[in-house]
């Protein structure tokens, strides 16, 4: 993961809650854990409290602050709306958020099931998500953009797996993709960073939706790349048909955002086996999966 910029600690995170949120800075904080661009302490037994570790990460948390409180109502799942705002202080550079804690583990950890469940559940979700979003949404360089646009990235990232890929197949599969057709209708909401890793499973069920950081408007095929990031392939016609209008050509750049992703989780993951796990098996679902679709 990238290094973090700052140096958070129990210390400091109780200092910025007794110095902003006092009536929460007696509740017991543990289980510190840290993610690529936050980390997280449990604040009591409802809350987590959110910090960025890294500068490109704090725009990030502040698109959220603005924009979950719209978007929640809308939804069929829970989204961690922050119920506290943080700002700079005690040395600490960035906004910050405290927000609801969702009892479960990730998909990644632990699969839902049965999964034609979760695939209409999550297809319902990104039909309430993918709407028309307002001039002023968010912009990312990185997520909702054209294929083509992360050519360059993809050709670098496929050189640097080496033999840990069939590089003929990716490639294959790759032009496939870029051929598709491009968006061209309006920006929709989309998550931008939807793996098993932001999906929480309790008792079985999908139960909440989490990190929206690279909170974005554009084609929703990003988003739709779930399908072979989480689904087996009976299952993904389950979630296709509960998304409802996905035309072919949204459906193959979707598959087109799974490899690049699956190929960026493998060349990103060295220290962290559970998004390993998620790229060799999002990458074994895409390369395996119908050409076709």
């Amino acid at each position: 993961m990238p290094a973090a910029e700052v140096n958070i600690d129990a210390a400091l995170v109780r200092g910025l809650l007794t110095d902003q949120h006092s009536d929460l800075a007696g509740l017991p904080l543990h289980s510190r854990r840290f993610g690529w661009d936050n980390v997280l302490f449990r604040l009591g037994d409802e809350l987590v409290v959110r910090l960025p570790r890294r500068g490109a990460a704090a725009t990030l948390v502040e698109h959220e602050q603005r924009w979950l409180p719209q978007l929640a109502p809308a939804l069929p799942l829970p989204i961690p709306v922050p119920v506290r705002v943080g700002r700079p202080a005690l040395g600490y550079p960035w906004s910050w958020s405290i927000v609801p804690w969702f009892p479960g583990e990730t998909a990644a950890q632990r699969p839902p099931e049965p999964m034609d469940d979760a695939a209409a559940t999550l297809g319902r979700f990104l039909a309430a998500l993918h709407q028309p979003a307002p001039e002023d949404a968010p912009v990312n360089p990185f997520r909702g953009v054209p294929l083509a646009a992360r050519a360059d990235r993809f050709d670098t990232v496929v050189e640097s797996l080496g033999p840990m890929i069939d590089r003929r197949a990716v490639l294959d599969q790759w032009r496939v993709c870029l051929e598709a057709v491009s968006w061209a209708g309006p920006a929709l909401w989309i998550h931008g960073d939807l793996h098993p890793a932001n999906l929480v499973v309790h008792q079985g069920r999908l139960v909440a939706v989490i990190d929206f950081g690279d909170l974005t408007a554009s084609d929703p095929a990003t988003d739709l790349s779930v399908a072979w990031m989480l689904l087996p392939l009976d299952s993904r016609a389950v979630f296709r048909r509960s998304v409802g209008d996905v035309d072919d050509a949204t459906w193959i750049r979707a598959r087109g955002w799974a490899l690049a992703l699956a190929l960026v989780c493998l060349a990103n993951s060295a220290d962290n086996p559970v998004i390993a796990n998620v790229g060799r098996r999002t990458l074994d679902a895409v390369l395996d999966d119908p050409t076709d679709a």
